[in-house]
């Protein structure tokens, strides 16, 4: 069995990060895993996907339109984006939050209403404001990881394994606030 999951956001929102926490955290458990991240203008705060695949033996990072078994949204409307590709009995955990893209900013477009009322019509939805907790945790940068913690919640990997990636994967100064971010998302 392989699981496919899609992380996708804005450029500087951590995807990558989330990634490798994810991909670490599942090579802990045993999986063979494949990952391959596609940036758009993720400098200037375009798109940015992650697809991750682990499982038994895993041959493609790829995740063609169906196949998601989850998608991790950082951004609402980027959740939007993403729905073609997720299964039809899958989950979408999303934060909440909007980002502005070029057209909406420079007045050329508006920025769709209700998405998160309309992805809950047609999906399993997990919804959360993320920028809010991550203020809890005390410090914004931290969405990614508290998103991460929704996500290690609703898997079936083991919480301590997850931490044990976090103390791996993030940088020692950075450590005690991420944590905290991980265990907020963890237990909402």
């Amino acid at each position: 069995m392989v699981k496919s999951i899609m992380i996708v956001g804005v450029g500087g929102q951590g995807t990558l990060l989330a990634s490798r926490i994810l991909g670490n955290t599942v090579i802990r458990e045993g999986y063979d895993v494949k990952v391959s991240e596609v940036h758009g203008m993720s400098q200037r705060g375009g798109s940015v996907v992650t697809y991750v695949k682990y499982g038994d033996k895993v041959y493609s990072p790829t995740i063609d339109k169906g196949e998601a078994d989850l998608i991790l949204a950082f951004e609402i409307l980027e959740a939007a984006r993403a729905l073609p590709y997720l299964k039809s009995n899958g989950t979408m955990i999303a934060n909440t939050g909007q980002i502005n893209p070029m057209p909406v900013i420079t007045g050329a477009a508006e920025y769709p209403e209700n998405l998160a009322g309309k992805l809950e019509k047609k999906t399993n939805l997990i919804k959360l404001d993320a920028l809010s907790l991550a203020e809890k945790a005390g410090n914004i940068k931290t969405v990614n990881v508290v998103l991460i913690g929704v996500l290690a919640k609703n898997s079936e990997i083991p919480y301590e394994k997850w931490v044990e990636t976090i103390k791996e994967t993030v940088p020692e100064k950075f450590l005690d606030v991420n944590l905290k971010a991980f265990e907020i998302g963890y237990n909402v």
